[in-house]
C-alpha cells in the first residue's frame, strides 16, 4: 500500500450541498488533497431515500471483491434532525462506480423497528471466520433514549441484511460513532460515549473503547476516555482508527463538530495513545469519516476520474508520471508557466517554469519541470531536473522563464533569476539533471546597457541558425541579442538591440524560421499579448506583423514558444485556466496550432479549450 483514501461528508459551504460522499488522497495520512475539487464524488439523491448521506464509511474487501461503502441515509438541511430510519449499502469493483441499495429499517423490519428514531453512523467489518460482512449502526427508539448498536451481516451482494440486525453492544450510558479494528486477537470497538450522573444527566463526554474476544460479543467496556478533549469543553465525535501503512502505529482520527477541526493521537498497541493532538492538512472541511489504505494502481485511478491525487502516489518507480492532455490546460496536476519547446526526432521536449501553487498573490518560483511526448496526447513527466538553488549566486530565489537547446551532443538549459541575471545549466540528455555550467550568471543588468530597471535581465531565448551559429535573445522592456561562442556559455562579440516602426517590447522573446524567414514573436503591453515580426536576416530589418495571440485568459503575462513537431507548427502559451485557483500567479501552459497564411504572414492563434489532437506515432 502505498497512499491513504478518506471518505466524508463536507462541513462547510452550501448546506444542500454537505451532506454528500466526497473523497481525498494523501500520501502520508497526515497531508490530504480532495478529489473533484472537493466535489461530491457520489449524488445523495441518486443512492439514498432521503435526498443526503453522512458518515461514510469504506472498506477494502476482504475476498478480493471490491469496495464497500456504508453511509447514514439523512438530509438534515432538509428534514432536520428527528427521524432518519436507514442507511445505504455501497459496492463497487474499481472505486469509481457504485452500486447502491438503501435500507429503511422501520419499513424492512417493523416489527423490530416502528418505533426507530435514528439508524447512525454504520460500519462495516469483514468476518474472517464467516466470510460476511458485518453491518453495524448506532439504534435509537422514540421510546428509548439510549443508543445501543445492531450488528447483521449483509448478503452475498451486499444490498441487505441476511436477517434481522440485532443487539451488538450496549454501553453503561449510551454510544454512537462505532469503529471496529482487530489486532492481536482482540476486537477493538471504539465509539463516542458519556458518562451520566445519578439523575441521568451526562457529565462528560468523548472517545471510548471496549474489546471482545469475538466480533458479535460480548464486549467490554473500558470507562476511561482516551480523546484529549474529554476533560474539556471541546467536543469530540465521529471517531475512526487506522494503521499506517510503512509501520506498526494507528491513527485515532476524530470530528471537532463544534470548531470545524479534524485531530488525531497516535498509538502503537491501540490502548496507550499520545496526549498532544495533531491536525491534518487539508483543502477541505471534512465532517465525519474514514480512512483505507490504496496503491499506486488505485491512486491513478482515482486520479483519471476526479483528478487532485497527490504526485507521490502518480510517479513510476524511476520517478516519472505518465499522463494524458485532455484539451487546455494540457497540464492539470501542477501550476506551469514560460514554455520553452525542443524537438528531438520523434519527440517534443516541453520545458516549463513551475508555480509554486493555486492561488498565488505573487510569483512563487523555485524549480524548472521537464515533460515528453510523441503524440501530443500521452505526456511524460520527468523527475524534476533544476532548482533555483542549484545555481548558488542566484540570491533572488526566483526560478523564472528559461529555454533549453542542444549542441554538440550536450543540453543547456539558459535560465532567469529575476535581478540576478541570465544563467546555463548543462545536462547529457534532455530530461537532466542539469547543474551550472559557469558558476556565475552569463549575464547581468550590467549588460543590458539600454535598461535601468532591475528586472530587465529575463527570459533567454536560444537560436541556432542554418550556418550553425548559436544566438541567444532576452529581455524586458528592450530586446537584446547577441552571438554565443561554441561553447555555448560565452558571449560572443557585441551585444545589441532589436528596434523597428511599430515595435512595444515587453518581454519573452522567441525566434524561429520558417522559408528562409526569421520570426520573431513576444510579449507586448500590459497585460500581455503576442506580437510579431519577420526579418530576412538574423540582424533585421524586422517588419512588423500585428498580433499573434490575444490575452491569455485570466492572466496578465502571456509567455510563448513556436515551434514544428510531425509537420505541424505549434504554439504554445500559458494562461490562468485551471479553476478554481488559476491566476496571474498560478498558471498553466496550453497549446494550440500556429498557421501560416500563403504569403508567409501568421494567422492570429484560435486558443482552444479542446486544445490540438494527437497525432500518429
Amino acid at each position: 500500500m502505498d497512499g491513504y483514501l478518506f471518505a466524508y461528508f463536507e462541513g462547510k459551504g452550501a448546506g444542500d450541498k454537505q451532506e454528500q460522499i466526497r473523497f481525498a488522497v494523501s500520501d502520508d495520512a497526515i497531508n490530504w488533497k480532495a478529489l473533484y475539487n472537493n466535489k461530491p464524488v457520489l449524488k445523495s439523491s441518486e443512492i439514498s431515500n432521503t435526498g443526503g448521506v453522512r458518515d461514510p464509511h469504506i472498506l477494502r474487501g476482504g475476498k478480493n471483491d471490491g469496495y464497500f461503502m456504508v453511509a447514514t441515509d439523512m438530509y438534515t438541511h432538509k428534514n432536520g434532525w428527528d427521524h432518519n430510519p436507514g442507511l445505504v449499502l455501497l459496492h463497487s469493483k474499481d472505486l469509481i462506480d457504485w452500486k447502491s441499495t438503501p435500507i429503511d429499517l422501520e419499513k424492512t423490519y417493523p416489527k423490530k423497528f416502528k418505533d426507530v428514531k435514528w439508524v447512525w453512523a454504520s460500519q462495516t467489518f469483514f468476518d474472517t471466520k464467516t466470510q460476511k460482512y458485518l453491518v453495524y449502526f448506532t439504534v435509537r427508539y422514540y421510546n428509548d433514549l439510549k443508543l445501543d448498536f445492531y450488528a447483521a451481516y449483509a448478503n452475498e451482494d451486499f444490498t441487505a441484511f441476511e436477517s434481522v440486525p440485532e443487539l451488538l453492544y450496549r454501553a453503561k450510558d449510551g454510544a454512537i460513532d462505532g469503529d471496529i479494528i482487530y489486532k492481536d486477537g482482540l476486537y477493538h470497538l471504539f465509539y463516542k460515549g458519556n458518562t451520566k450522573d445519578e439523575n441521568g444527566k451526562e457529565i462528560q463526554n468523548g472517545i471510548k473503547q471496549a474489546t471482545s474476544k469475538k466480533l458479535l460479543g460480548p464486549y467490554q467496556e473500558r470507562f476511561e476516555y482516551i480523546d484529549a478533549y474529554a476533560d474539556q469543553n471541546t467536543t469530540v465525535e465521529g471517531s475512526s482508527v487506522f494503521k499506517l501503512n510503512d509501520r506498526d502505529e494507528y491513527i485515532l482520527m476524530y470530528d471537532l463538530y463544534s470548531s470545524g477541526r479534524y485531530e488525531f493521537q497516535r498509538s502503537k498497541d491501540l490502548y496507550e495513545f499520545t496526549q498532544e493532538t495533531e491536525s491534518f492538512t487539508k483543502d477541505f472541511s471534512p465532517r465525519h469519516g474514514s480512512v483505507i489504505s490504496i496503491t499506486k494502481e488505485e491512486a491513478k485511478r482515482l486520479n483519471t476520474k476526479w483528478g487532485g491525487v497527490p504526485q507521490n502516489l502518480l510517479t513510476d518507480a524511476d520517478g516519472t508520471f505518465q499522463f494524458k492532455a485532455t484539451g487546455n490546460p494540457i497540464i492539470k496536476h501542477k501550476y506551469t508557466a514560460d514554455p520553452a519547446a525542443l524537438v528531438e526526432n520523434d519527440t517534443l521536449w516541453l520545458f516549463t517554469g513551475h508555480d509554486y501553487a493555486g492561488g498565488q498573490k505573487g510569483y512563487k518560483m523555485k524549480d524548472w519541470l521537464v515533460f515528453s511526448t510523441t503524440d501530443m496526447e500521452n505526456w511524460t513527466e520527468h523527475p524534476v531536473p533544476l532548482k533555483i538553488t542549484d545555481f548558488t549566486w542566484a540570491t533572488s530565489g526566483d526560478a523564472y522563464a528559461g529555454h533549453v537547446t542542444e549542441r554538440n551532443g550536450k543540453y543547456y538549459w539558459y535560465i532567469s533569476t529575476n535581478w540576478n541575471g541570465i544563467g546555463v545549466a548543462v545536462a547529457d540528455k534532455p530530461q537532466g539533471p542539469y547543474k551550472d555550467a559557469l558558476g556565475k550568471p552569463l549575464l547581468t543588468n550590467e549588460d543590458c546597457f539600454a535598461s535601468s530597471h532591475s528586472w530587465t535581465c529575463i527570459d533567454p531565448a536560444i537560436f541556432i541558425d542554418k550556418d550553425d551559429q548559436p544566438w541567444i535573445f532576452w529581455g524586458n522592456g528592450v530586446c537584446y541579442y547577441a552571438k554565443l561562442k561554441d561553447n555555448m556559455i560565452e558571449i560572443d562579440g557585441e551585444i545589441k538591440t532589436i528596434d523597428f516602426e511599430g515595435l512595444d517590447f515587453t518581454e519573452a522573446p522567441w525566434v524561429h524560421e520558417k522559408d528562409d524567414t526569421f520570426y520573431l514573436t513576444y510579449a507586448t503591453g500590459f497585460p500581455e499579448k503576442i506580437a510579431y515580426a519577420t526579418a530576412k536576416n538574423l540582424d533585421g530589418p524586422y517588419e512588423y506583423g500585428g498580433i499573434l495571440n490575444e490575452l491569455a485568459g485570466n492572466s496578465n503575462t502571456n509567455h510563448q514558444s513556436v515551434v514544428e513537431f510531425k509537420d505541424q507548427w505549434y504554439f504554445i502559451y500559458h494562461n490562468g485556466g485551471i479553476q478554481p485557483d488559476g491566476s496571474s500567479y498560478s498558471r498553466s501552459v496550453c497549446i494550440d496550432k500556429l498557421i501560416y497564411n500563403e504569403d508567409g504572414s501568421l494567422k492570429r492563434v484560435q486558443m482552444t479549450s479542446e486544445g490540438v489532437a494527437p497525432v500518429d506515432e
